[in-house]
């Protein structure tokens, strides 16, 4: 594979976690409105006049646009080098489209002032293109490579569709995150883990519903990455790739739960918030990681047949 597209797939899979992490920092900042209603340029100016909200948000602009062309090239070539792969003809497209789709909900949010819902789906359609652009790099960095023992075994079904699950119950997860965020219901409950004056479940209403029901999703997913790592250590001697990816996960989601308990307990420092938006960046990767592994290992156990490890 050539070393060129090697490099240029890491470097914009690392400068699409950047653009999230910028976008993250934009919101937890209140810097939405640094370059006023005006896009692409900045109170109608390609170079604006020096303010921190004005200096973040145009930055987060500038960084989006470039690694935006880096995505583009990075699908085309991919396109054209292993377009074999099922997987690269589904990851290149949507890391396209999910590309322009998070353009054009940004340009949007500045140009006419969105619900609240839709400027949470914005996260989510960002860690879309995140994860496409994150395999994509991992898949030209496994062209070359004969496969390895243990990295495309037979897994059984009941685990393939759990970390399937997971997946996809992660994304609902941080799209409630978002939401608390764009809502300002970050300090509806000023405990943890109980809400306040020593309560679990406060009136579900208003603020303070939107936060415990963050809180609930968020907790249900320890328990359901908590299994997937049980499923995956009974197979771990076919695909101990799954089980260090699932092992990783859980300790990032508990790292998380972490970050989440001193955002409130810190009353929203900007470090524990941006701490917190990196891990579920980092969480959600490592998974998507699960979901190519599993689904490009070979044909899975047929149903009723004993689990490995069992």
């Amino acid at each position: 594979m050539n070393r060129a597209l090697r490099w240029l797939a890491l470097t914009t899979a690392m400068g699409m976690y950047v653009v999230l992490l910028q976008g993250a920092l934009v919101t937890n900042t209140g810097s939405a409105n640094g370059c006023g209603r005006s896009w692409p340029l900045c109170h109608g100016r390609f170079l604006p006049a020096y303010a921190l909200e004005t200096l973040i948000e145009f930055s987060h602009r500038a960084v989006s646009g470039l690694v935006g062309l880096m995505v583009l090239v990075v699908a085309v070539w991919t396109w054209r080098v292993l377009r074999h792969r099922p997987a690269v003809r589904v990851l290149a497209p949507i890391s396209v489209l999910s590309l322009i789709l998070q353009s054009g909900l940004g340009a949007l949010a500045v140009l006419w002032p969105q619900p609240k819902m839709v400027l949470a789906l914005h996260f989510g359609i960002s860690l879309i293109s995140f994860t496409a652009v994150l395999l994509l790099a991992v898949l030209v960095f496994q062209a070359d490579r004969t496969d390895k023992p243990g990295t495309s075994a037979p897994i059984s079904t009941r685990l393939r569709r759990w970390i399937w699950l997971v997946a996809g119950y992660l994304y609902i997860v941080a799209y409630t995150g978002a939401y608390v965020r764009h809502t300002g219901s970050d300090l509806a409950c000023l405990d943890w883990p109980l809400c306040d004056n020593g309560r679990f479940l406060p009136p579900l209403t208003g603020a303070a519903g939107v936060h415990v029901l963050h809180r609930l999703i968020a907790g249900a997913a320890i328990l359901l990455v908590a299994r997937l790592l049980y499923l995956a250590w009974q197979e771990r001697q076919q695909r101990p790739d799954l089980y260090r990816g699932a092992m990783g996960a859980l300790v990032l989601i508990m790292a998380q739960a972490a970050a989440g308990a001193t955002v409130v307990l810190s009353h929203l420092a900007l470090a524990a918030r941006m701490t917190h938006a990196t891990l579920v960046i980092g969480l959600f990767g490592v998974v998507s990681y699960l979901c190519l592994q599993a689904t490009a290992a070979a044909a899975a156990v047929p149903e009723g047949r004993p689990v490995f490890g069992d």
